[in-house]
Formats: C-alpha cells, structure tokens, sequence
C-alpha cells in the first residue's frame, strides 16, 4: 500500500483563493458608490432586485454595471451573498458567462461567482446551474484575471468528491496546466491551489498527468529560489499517487530535482520531498537504485536527526527501503499515454 503524503497544514502552502483582489476593476461611479452604501441599510434586497432585473438588459452597459455592483456587494459581505443568491442572480450570471464574448464582462462576470461561490449555501445552487462548463471556458479564453478567479471559483466549488469528478470532466485540468505553466505569479499559485484540490481524486491526477503537469512541476521545483517550490512540491505529492504520475516524474527528470529539496529545501519542503521519494519507491526497486545514485541517503539520514517527528519517520523508512537489496524484480513500471 503506497504511503499518502498528509500534511494538516499543506493548505497554507497555497493561495488563499478568497474573494477577487482589488485593483483589478474601475473604481463605481459616485451614483454606484451612493447606492452601495444604502446596500449597509434596509433597502437593499430593493435595491439586489434592481441589479438582478438589469443583468437581464439588452445593453451591454447595464449588464456590466450591474454584475459589477454584485460583485463588489459579494466581496466581503456573507449576509449580501445570501441576498444576492436569493434574489436569482445565479442564473442570469451563468447566462452571461456562458453566451457573452465581451472580455470584460466575462471577468466581471466571473469574479461575482467566485463571491457568492464563498457561501457554503450557494455552492450548490451555482454546482445545479451549470457554472462548471462556462467557468472552464473562462479559464481558457478569458483576461489574466478571469482566468486566475475562474480558478478560485472552481477550487470553491469543489468541495465534494462528485464535484471534482465534473470539474475534470468539464476539461478543467489542462487549461489549469497551461495557467500553471504561463500565467503570472497569481495566477500560478491560483492553479497551483486549484489543481492540488482537484487531483484528490484519482480520475483528476491521470488528467493532470495527461495534460503535461509533470514537466511543469519539475520546472518550478527546480527554481529553489522561487515561491513556487512548496507549492510544486505539494502538488507532485498528490499526482504520484497514481502509476502514472509516479513514472512521469521520474521521466521528466524529477529525482534528481527531489533529492536537492531533500538537501537544501525548507523544512516543509524537505518533509514533502520524502514523503514524493517514499511513495515512488515503495513499489519499484528500479526507482530506489535511481534514488540512491542520486545521493539521497546522506541528506535522509540528516533529516533523521534533526527535524520533526513526521520528518524524521518519512526518512527512516526511506532509508530502510534504499539499503534493502535491489536484485529481484526491477523494471519501472511504463505507462502509455492517451492523447
């Protein structure tokens, strides 16, 4: 039975994926700032409906101020999202999203559903109404922004498993890849976060492991100086829990990038990267003699000594596996790939 890498705090690894941040829309008008504030008082299920009635307006104007005010009303007020949701404005959003081919409405649009998506009671209504295929597609033709909070939107409504088996059925994993691999910083760790919740399921790690993650992976950990490896490191930890991912890494040249963060990473870092090299040798003693030219007893048997207990027993079963004789049944597993 392969060795799970678990950390309770892995998720502080990752980017919050909280409401949009700021900066990224034009500032509301003073007419839109007026009736933002009466939101604060007792008018505002009035004044929701009004925003909801517009999102259903033939000018595209109206369309854009409205979901802009929605989801600045989203942002930070759990109340509003409730509201909001209440008022039916989940429905003619994913409409939007999914007929519209103006950009900007397209982020605004996207950005409001990641807002409401921070509700648990909205999760399933945005689940029920078809949010996953035009949320996918944001992520694939959308701006920069769109594409990083189409991420966060799927990531938080993804909480079940049934969730992220459509997420990956809707195609979310490749275009999540590609914003791995070239999106900016934010973007990068929004796929990072996103793909690591994801590939919790089986079905997702092949996906992922199909669409090229691997190279990528390797590539970011690869960059110790970056903020970036704990990231990486945590994501690799998940996909090598299928075949396929255990023979990828070692065919993009991984081992030797593990072995260094075993070395000279962080603490946190060095505790996933034994937890990567356990899990690809337990099955394959192949991969243990890679291991082991690669000069990782040395650096294991350090982390033995000086750090966590969890650190410390991830390292000493290694240790144990990689001095075991490796005569016997030998060849690395190999996987054909479907396109």
């Amino acid at each position: 039975m392969l060795t799970t890498v678990n950390n309770d705090h892995s998720f502080s690894a990752f980017s919050d994926c909280n409401s949009d941040r700021s900066g990224e829309f034009p500032t509301p008008s003073s007419e839109s700032r007026r009736l933002l504030i009466a939101c604060a008082a007792d008018n505002s299920d009035e004044f929701i409906t009004h925003l909801v009635v517009n999102l259903h307006s033939c000018s595209i104007e109206e369309q854009k101020q409205a979901t802009m005010e929605i989801r600045l009303l989203a942002k930070n007020k759990q109340e509003n999202r409730v509201k909001i949701a209440k008022a039916g404005a989940i429905k003619p959003l994913i409409s939007l999203l999914s007929s519209s081919s103006d950009l900007q409405l397209q982020e605004y649009v996207v950005t409001a559903i990641l807002n409401l998506s921070l509700c648990d009671e909205n999760k399933e209504l945005i689940n029920s109404s078809g949010a996953v295929k035009p949320l996918v597609g944001a992520l694939e033709t959308g701006t920069a922004t769109a594409k990083e909070n189409a991420a966060c939107a799927l990531l938080r409504l993804s909480q079940r498993e049934e969730d992220k088996l459509a997420i990956g059925r809707a195609g979310a994993i490749p275009p999540l890849v590609r914003l791995l691999e070239g999106g900016g910083l934010r973007g990068k760790k929004d796929a990072a976060t996103a793909l690591y919740a994801l590939c919790s399921v089986k079905e997702n790690k092949v996906r992922a492991v199909r669409a090229g993650i691997m190279r990528v992976l390797v590539e970011l950990m690869a960059d110790l100086g970056s903020s970036m490896v704990d990231k990486a490191v945590y994501v690799v930890s998940v996909v090598v829990g299928v075949a396929e991912g255990r023979a990828s890494l070692v065919e993009e040249g991984g081992i030797p990038v593990v072995v260094e963060i075993v070395e000279v990473g962080t603490q946190r870092q060095k505790e996933i990267a034994v937890g990567v090299l356990l899990q690809i040798c337990e099955e394959s003693v192949v991969y243990r003699t890679m291991v082991s030219r690669e000069g990782a007893i040395p650096p294991l048997v350090a982390l033995s000594q000086s750090h966590s207990n969890r650190a410390k027993q991830k390292a000493e079963k290694l240790i144990e596996l990689l001095r075991q004789p490796r005569s016997g049944n030998g060849a690395a597993p190999t996987f054909q790939m479907s396109p």
